[in-house]
C-alpha cells in the first residue's frame, strides 16, 4: 500500500515538475524558415527559335531588385514607439441643512431660542494618473525572400547570430515587402515592411543568469497568488 501511495505522489509531481521546467520567456512569431534556397531552374528546349523565353526571362539590363525566392534584401531597422496617457478626475459634493423652532407650549421665548438643529456634509475626490512608454530599436539585417505572393509582394525572413565568448546574440526578422518600396542597393526600411516580426534574444550564461530557476518557477506555477 505504501508503494502504491508513492507511485501516486510521483504521478502527480512529475507533470508539475515538467511544467515548471518549461521556459516562460516570451517569443516572437517570426516566419519560418528564416532562409530559402531557390530551386534549380529547368528550361525546356526552345522550339520557336526566339531569344525571349517567358519561362525564364529576366531583363539583361536593369537595376537589380530582389523579386524571386532566394534573393536577399537588406532591412534597415528603425522602429520608434512612443505613447503617453494622462487622466485627471475631480468630484466635489456639498450639502447643508438647518431647522428652527418658533413656538413650543409651556416654554418661554428665551428657552425656545436655544432649540434648533443644523448639519452639513462635504465630499471631495481628486484623482490623477499618467502612463508613458518609449521604445527605440535600430539595426541592420539582411534577409532572404522565402515566398512570392500572387500580387508580387515578397515574404522575407532572416536571422543573425553573433557569438562573443560564451554568449550568443540572436536577431530575427520577418515581414512582407512591396517591391516598389525597395531602394537602390536592394534595401528597405522596416517602417515600409508590413506584418513586421522582430526578435532579439540572447543565449548563454548571461541570459541564464537573468532567468528564474526551475524550483522558483515551480512554486510560482502552483502558487494561487
Amino acid at each position: 500500500m505504501t508503494h502504491l501511495r508513492k507511485l501516486r505522489w510521483l504521478g502527480w509531481l512529475a507533470p508539475a515538475l515538467l511544467s515548471a521546467c518549461v521556459t516562460t520567456s516570451p517569443r516572437v512569431e517570426v516566419v519560418e524558415p528564416t532562409q530559402a534556397r531557390p530551386s534549380a531552374a529547368t528550361y525546356a528546349p526552345a522550339s520557336n527559335g526566339a531569344i525571349f523565353q517567358a519561362a525564364g526571362y529576366r531583363p539583361l539590363y536593369e537595376t537589380y531588385r530582389a523579386r524571386m525566392v532566394g534573393d536577399v534584401i537588406t532591412v534597415v531597422i528603425s522602429e520608434s514607439i512612443s505613447a503617453k496617457q494622462e487622466t485627471t478626475s475631480s468630484i466635489e459634493k456639498k450639502g447643508a441643512v438647518s431647522s428652527a423652532i418658533s413656538a413650543v407650549p409651556l416654554l418661554r421665548l428665551d428657552q425656545i431660542a436655544k432649540l434648533g438643529a443644523s448639519g452639513s456634509s462635504a465630499n471631495k475626490f481628486d484623482g490623477t494618473g499618467s502612463s508613458v512608454s518609449t521604445n527605440n530599436f535600430t539595426g541592420t539585417i539582411t534577409t532572404t525572400v522565402i515566398e512570392v505572393l500572387p500580387n508580387g509582394h515578397l515574404i522575407i525572413s532572416g536571422e543573425k547570430q553573433i557569438g562573443v565568448a560564451k554568449n550568443v546574440d540572436v536577431l530575427r526578422f520577418s515581414g512582407q515587402v512591396d517591391p516598389n518600396s525597395i531602394q537602390p542597393g536592394n534595401s528597405v526600411t522596416s517602417t515600409q515592411v508590413a506584418n513586421v516580426r522582430i526578435e532579439q534574444m540572447g543565449r548563454g550564461a548571461q541570459q541564464e543568469a537573468q532567468g528564474i530557476g526551475w524550483l522558483a518557477r515551480f512554486f510560482l506555477n502552483i502558487s494561487p497568488f
